[in-house]
């Protein structure tokens, strides 16, 4: 039977551009749409469409599972998963999970019914029907997003946190800062445990010797940030540069320096990661790591898409790039 990797070796496109022929022909140049069409026709490809189900039965809704709506990550996140989906006729129902496995099933459930087509998942959690399945045997489509887990056989949209972590470490080293502080997300997330890794990386890449006692865990909060950073100033070691593994906690780590009568860069350079909205609006304006999460939801929407077509073909993992933006927040070491 022929699928949609045929067709495209048959038309000489892309899988992609199969794909967007099939969904969205009117974007598609009338000569190339005209090629992957007599691809289809020539393989019965359209015949088996029909005969696999894949074009019936469709409720046209995906489920779209998150943690919490309260971090501008999930929120950036949610909006690119709905700027695509609109674009094809999709309706988002939105999961709140609360980081619980019960929830995530819950909402599953409703996949597992019918009542949606798939689910695209920003949590560490996977639905326990699909957990120990892979594209090509899960029975509806579920896309993983950021939050991955590293087992999971699943299609997946994630960044290099590694990396884009080493990226931050190795900007901070090159301004001659030797004792720098990180204060980190949640360890038990995939994320975290990526970025501290990075961060040890890049620093280790530079000659630095990190201190240990001087990386301590936050939460990705405002919060976090600010008690970190009253944690990290009792223990009265010198440090001229923190690392946050987030925008959030590093806006907390600026405000909580000000309130102590320590400047920022002047003291102590300070940066994020996620380059979210107010990250440029901050004081001073924050350097970091730019992350988009919208691009991260449009792609795992267009996964699920491709997933629609033809779930043996579409592709496995996607890996977004990444860019250090330099603001305010950091500068060389006095």
């Amino acid at each position: 039977m022929a699928n949609i990797k045929d067709i495209a070796e048959h038309a000489g496109v892309s899988i992609a551009t199969v794909s967007r022929t099939l969904r969205e022909p009117h974007k598609v140049k009338p000569e190339t749409a005209k090629k992957v069409m007599e691809a289809v026709d020539s393989l019965s490809y359209r015949t088996n469409m029909l005969a696999s189900g894949l074009r019936t039965q469709r409720s046209d809704s995906v489920i779209v599972a998150v943690p919490d709506i309260s971090n501008p990550f999930t929120s950036g996140f949610v909006q690119g998963i709905e700027n695509i989906a609109r674009e094809n006729g999709i309706k988002v129902m939105l999961g709140i999970t609360e980081g619980k496995q019960e929830l995530l099933d819950r909402h599953y459930a409703m996949v597992a019914g019918k009542q949606a087509d798939g689910m695209i998942i920003l949590d560490t959690n996977i639905p326990g029907p699909v957990k120990h399945l892979d594209v090509q045997t899960s029975p509806t489509p579920v896309i993983l997003a950021c939050e991955y887990n590293s087992n999971a056989q699943l299609p997946r949209v994630r960044f290099d946190n590694i990396e884009a972590a080493a990226l931050a470490a190795d900007h901070i080293a090159k301004l001659g800062h030797t004792k720098v502080a990180c204060v980190g997300g949640v360890a038990s997330l995939q994320m975290s445990r990526d970025r501290q890794k990075g961060f040890r990386l890049g620093l280790r890449r530079q000659g630095i010797i990190i201190n240990e006692t001087l990386f301590v865990e936050g939460g990705y909060t405002l919060e976090s940030g600010a008690k970190a950073t009253k944690y990290l100033l009792s223990l009265d070691i010198p440090f001229t540069a923190i690392l946050c593994e987030n925008d959030e906690m590093a806006i907390g780590v600026i405000h909580t320096l000000a309130k102590a009568g320590i400047r920022v860069p002047e003291d102590v350079s300070v940066t994020g990661m996620d380059n979210l909205r107010y990250a440029e609006y901050a004081n001073p304006g924050l350097t970091s790591v730019a992350l988009p999460s919208s691009l991260v939801g449009e792609q795992a929407m267009r996964l699920m898409l491709d997933y629609y077509i033809d779930p043996a073909s579409s592709v496995r993992e996607v890996v977004l790039g990444h860019e250090l933006v330099i603001r305010n927040s950091t500068a060389h070491i006095n």
